[in-house]
């Protein structure tokens, strides 16, 4: 059979069980099928990063902005117990700030994963935005032995006289905690959130604790104003704003904690700041069944205002079951979004090469999905999905190849 050559797309391997499950995937499902010699490997472990002094991971940002749809396999953050474990020269921070930052990250989407046919959290899909920088994610902080004030003072890059934004006084023993929150990147996020909100036909939610923390006011007044001038009367002819009185809802952070328990039919929409959003797609996850079914889409733009997406399951390397793999314990890990992640960087990498690869590739991908899928109903998805009549990690994917 003649296989269908895939545009290019950066794929970033990551480590532990993912990684196990994703070689399989790719050996017994992708190359059988697809051509991928134009795809872009690079390895995000944190021995590569470690051997290479992290240049990995300034080649992949720079592949990114060149070739803009990206699939990443879950990496691990090392603590400074594991990186001596590892043999690490030092504790490798997080590489998803560093890429969020580098490809002038927008949004992270995290959506509800609905397959056809199997009964999951929620009735209906929702929709979840967040911040894709800043925030407690790029914070420092420093011990305070003795007590003493704090003066927070700005350097003008413009080399202007240096002024003071922020002092306090600090107690003995205490932990002075800094971070910024970006305003500027509030407007792009609110036209991404509002118009992906009205093509799904839901009604949006904005979720700050503006009360408390009086900064989150301001992103209030972006959501507000960008939404009230460019998509309420949009949204009021959809009827979708009928349950927020015609205008446009903000929850307290705490009350969506709440509302994510109670609205189980779905049909709306979130978007919220960095740290938030995290917290509560974790919970929302749990209640859907779990990380396996909801997605995780980073939207950035390269400096010459295109688009790029980088696609991730939203769980980690998952390294329980790892180990029980390397002890030789049967496992059975259901790699549903790390296959909705790789789908959708296949189908974003063909969009941006023409429609007619678009069409070939989705029909594909789409092939992948169905064979889950129908495993998933027949009984024989993994253990979360069929119980005891679930298959292993391998005979999941080999069951799926034989669909396909």
């Amino acid at each position: 059979m003649t296989k269908i050559t895939a545009p290019k797309m950066v794929y970033i391997k990551g480590e532990e069980m993912t990684t196990y499950a994703m070689n399989l995937i790719v050996e017994q499902w992708i190359k059988p099928n697809i051509d991928i010699s134009n795809w872009e490997f690079y390895d995000l472990s944190c021995k590569s990063r470690d051997d290479t002094k992290d240049q990995v991971l300034k080649d992949v940002i720079e592949a990114g902005k060149k070739i803009r749809s990206i699939f990443k396999e879950p990496t691990i953050s090392p603590t400074q117990d594991q990186a001596t474990e590892m043999g690490l020269s030092k504790a490798w921070g997080s590489p998803n700030g560093t890429m969020r930052r580098g490809w002038n990250g927008i949004s992270i989407s995290r959506d509800t994963i609905h397959p056809d046919g199997v009964e999951v959290g929620y009735k209906n899909k929702i929709l979840f935005d967040r911040e894709a920088v800043g925030g407690e994610y790029n914070a420092q902080f420093a011990p305070v032995e003795r007590a003493g004030t704090a003066v927070t003072t700005i350097h003008p890059a413009d080399g202007s006289t240096p002024y003071e934004v922020i002092r306090r006084e600090i107690g003995d023993n205490e932990v002075l905690v800094e971070y910024t929150n970006l305003i500027n990147n509030a407007e792009p996020l609110a036209h991404h959130f509002f118009k992906r909100s009205l093509e799904a036909k839901v009604t949006p939610h904005v979720v700050t604790k503006k009360t408390v923390f009086k900064f989150q006011e301001a992103f209030w007044g972006v959501m507000k104003k960008v939404f009230d001038e460019h998509y309420k009367a949009d949204f009021l002819n959809a009827g979708l704003l009928e349950s927020t009185r015609g205008e446009l809802s903000h929850v307290i952070s705490d009350a969506a904690c709440m509302k994510l328990v109670a609205w189980k039919d779905g049909g709306y929409s979130f978007v919220s700041h960095n740290y938030d959003g995290d917290m509560l797609t974790d919970l929302m996850s749990q209640i859907q069944r779990s990380p396996a079914f909801i997605t995780s889409v980073l939207t950035g733009v390269t400096d010459d205002g295109l688009e790029i997406k980088e696609f991730e399951a939203s769980h980690g390397t998952v390294s329980d079951m790892y180990k029980r793999h390397l002890d030789g314990i049967e496992t059975s890990m259901n790699p549903l979004g790390l296959v909705e992640a790789l789908t959708s960087a296949m189908n974003f990498a063909a969009k941006l090469e023409s429609e007619e690869k678009e069409i070939e590739i989705k029909e594909f991908t789409g092939r992948i999905l169905s064979a889950m899928y129908s495993l998933m109903k027949e009984g024989k998805g993994t253990r979360d999905v069929s119980g005891e009549s679930g298959l292993s990690t391998e005979n999941f994917v080999a069951a799926v190849a034989e669909k396909i």
